[in-house]
């Protein structure tokens, strides 16, 4: 899953963004208001973490044009300001929960946590045939077997589970899994898929779940 990080303050932007690559989510951090509300506008993100105290454009400001744009993403507000006022309004704008600075990564994993789950994220088991994926233990078993996997092929994975019998272009699949840095050049997408199925499709099972759509991208089915 794919993260926003709107963040001047750029030690918390990369203390937020360690934190949850190493939980498996892709993550994009801008420092301004106005980037980050072009990020917002343009990409697919699974949520948005907005801080009100911005250069260029406040978190306000960015919050009410998005969501006037018509973006559904849920949005987690952080402020260092501990004023009811400011809290009722981001609210009021749209904003889906809020966190005052300092905050534990914890607590921000945890919130962020029920905004995805009252997006459909939150079903604790994910299955798809004889694959089942455990998102709160992180392990994997195809039948009986366990599967071991990295944090990559764990994202690649989950997103595959969460998109069973819809093609995904390498292009989706490189936004959900990496983060802007990503190039598009490379067959880095293919490498990873190549490791999934020596993992998923080993030669234990008659039939493949993961499948190649040529010139497109891949698609998660049963035979």
């Amino acid at each position: 899953m794919r993260i926003l990080v709107i963040e001047d303050e750029k030690k918390v932007a990369a203390f937020v963004k360690r934190g949850l690559e190493q939980e498996s989510y892709a993550v994009d951090v801008v420092y301004d208001g106005v980037e980050g509300q072009h990020y917002a506008e343009v990409n697919e993100y699974d949520a948005i973490i907005l801080d009100i105290m911005l250069p260029l454009k406040s978190g306000l400001d960015v919050l009410k044009e998005i969501k006037a744009a018509g973006v559904k993403t849920p949005v987690l507000l952080l402020t260092a300001r501990d004023s009811v006022e400011d809290r009722v309004k981001g609210l009021n704008l749209g904003a889906d929960d809020y966190l005052t600075k300092p905050f534990a990564f914890e607590e921000l994993l945890a919130r962020l946590r029920v905004l995805m789950r009252r997006g459909g994220y939150g079903s604790p088991m994910l299955k798809f045939a004889d694959l089942v994926l455990d998102p709160a233990t992180r392990k994997a078993k195809r039948g009986e077997l366990e599967v071991e996997l990295t944090v990559k092929e764990y994202a690649l994975l989950e997103y595959l589970l969460r998109n069973p019998n819809r093609v995904l272009t390498r292009t989706l699949i490189a936004e959900h899994v990496w983060d802007q840095t990503f190039d598009s050049e490379t067959n880095v997408v293919d490498v990873y898929i190549n490791h999934l199925r020596g993992k998923i499709d080993t030669k234990d099972f008659t039939k493949r779940l993961i499948h190649t759509v040529r010139g497109v991208g891949y698609v998660l089915k049963e035979e």
